[in-house]
């Protein structure tokens, strides 16, 4: 399979009967008929689709002459393919995927100190490139939403989140993550704590006990924890979260918080049998699978990876995304989706216990979405972390060898340098943060398992080799 299940529809086969342009032109059409695009909606060129999906441009551009000449879509020639004007939804919106779809084969112990306003530490996490960002078209999007903003827009903002949002994350996950879902299970928040208290709230009780990775994002922890909710930590390991352990020690808890795109922050994977297991474990006690997917987007070994929500077809996973990581954390704008089944009891806990994002935050990002910016930003993003990556590992091994290694992962937006014996990574840590460096220990991300000393360092603002030398030498001075 090299694609993603698209509202409701099998995933991409190369050895099917239909041949792949067919396939991806019956899910853009299936789209445009249920109403997630929208008429008039700006579509990813035929290049960038290519390049997300892996395929020939070709096969993407006949899919697209099929659409077009059915009257689908419509080339406007440098402004790009749109959704054709006037179109009407003819369907109804996707919910969740039937249960006959297909299914394809620490402690929380504190981060590192807050860097002054205005300033970026040297291997900040977390933080996207925002010397790549697009200001310009930024400043534009913001200030026509400004310029259009009549009396109503001053009012309260929709608790659970802008309708054109809220309809600009479900298309873009139904196209890039495979997620069936309709606008009303999409929940706009403000930021990953947020999410995770909005479902502690929902969905559990004081007392219940819910899976966590171990190591894990300490975040995690001190969120469930003030909750009331007992963390049991699961091992992770070359395949990522151990289920078989974790069924092991506690086969009734009630949930699970996991990774499985880049395991935080390991930066493994979730085996494909072992996101299986899970789901087949939530299906049977009846469980809640609370997915993370905070960086999946950018991935360099590979296509990125279907999301563990397209796999669901028992409504059990909650699908958490950000805009922190891929436009920037200012924001403060995160999104959840949850399955069709509880989408009002969110909405009426949303109502008792949120207050909203700002309005003109929201208006930005959805049409920075709807007008194709966000999907040619991520391209763009992740060939350039592709290359820093590349850039920073490279240095910073050639400066800290022997005493330091960096460990190869797939993807994600920070390294993990291994330290040599004798070298403690919480006391190392602590150094760089007195000299103006952003570092994380791995150790205060473990729970009960031991891990090798390291360092998580973000990768992601490191421009040139000659900045990566000058910090590797800047960290040789302090080992």
């Amino acid at each position: 399979m090299i694609s993603l299940p698209f509202g409701g529809l099998p995933p991409l086969d190369p050895g099917g009967a239909e041949p792949l342009y067919r396939q991806i032109y019956a899910r853009f059409r299936h789209a445009i008929a249920s109403g997630l695009l929208e008429s008039g909606q700006r579509l990813p060129s035929a290049r960038a689709l290519a390049a997300e999906l892996g395929l020939a441009r070709g096969t993407i551009e006949t899919a697209y002459g099929l659409l077009s000449a059915e009257g689908y879509i419509l080339a406007r020639g440098q402004a790009g393919t749109v959704v054709a004007p006037d179109l009407r939804a003819r369907a109804p919106v996707a919910a969740e995927p039937s249960a006959s779809a297909p299914v394809p084969a620490a402690q929380g112990l504190p981060l590192a100190l807050e860097s002054a306003p205005g300033v970026i530490p040297p291997f900040q996490m977390g933080v996207p490139a925002l010397d790549a960002f697009p200001r310009k078209i930024w400043a534009r999007l913001g200030a026509r939403a400004v310029r259009a903003m009549q009396a109503g827009d001053m009012v309260y903002p929709p608790l659970a989140g802008l309708p054109a949002l809220r309809t600009a994350i479900a298309a873009y996950l139904q196209v890039a993550r495979g997620i069936a879902c309709a606008p009303h299970q999409v929940f706009v928040t403000g930021g990953y704590r947020h999410t995770l208290d909005l479902i502690a709230r929902t969905l559990f009780q004081a007392g219940d006990r819910v899976w966590v990775e171990d190591p894990c994002f300490p975040p995690t922890l001190d969120v469930l924890r003030q909750g009331g909710l007992r963390a049991h930590a699961v091992p992770v390991d070359a395949d990522g979260m151990n289920v078989a352990r974790g069924i092991e020690t506690a086969p009734r808890a009630r949930g699970v918080v996991v990774t499985p795109a880049h395991q935080s922050p390991l930066s493994v994977s979730l085996s494909l049998p072992r996101r299986q297991a899970l789901l087949d474990w939530a299906a049977r006690e009846s469980a809640w699978v609370v997915e993370d997917d905070y960086d999946g987007e950018y991935r360099y070994v590979s296509r990125p990876l279907p999301a563990l929500k397209s796999l669901d077809r028992d409504g059990r996973v909650l699908y958490a995304g950000t805009f922190s990581k891929v436009l920037f954390p200012a924001l403060r704008l995160a999104y959840l989706v949850v399955p069709q089944a509880e989408a009002a009891r969110f909405e009426q806990v949303s109502r008792a216990v949120t207050g909203g994002s700002p309005a003109l935050t929201q208006e930005t990002v959805a049409a920075f979405i709807e007008q194709g910016h966000f999907a040619r930003h991520i391209q763009r993003m992740r060939k350039l972390y592709g290359e820093r990556r590349q850039i920073a590992a490279q240095a910073l091994e050639q400066v800290l060898q022997p005493r330091a290694r960096i460990e190869s992962q797939p993807g994600g937006m920070h390294l993990i340098l291994r330290l040599g014996k004798g070298i403690a990574d919480r006391e190392l840590a602590v150094r760089l943060r007195e000299q103006g460096m952003y570092a994380n220990a791995l150790s205060d991300w473990a729970i009960e398992s031991p891990v090798e000393p390291g360092l998580l360092l973000g990768f992601t603002n490191i421009a040139t080799r000659e900045e990566a030398q000058r910090l590797g030498r800047r960290i040789a001075a302090l080992m």
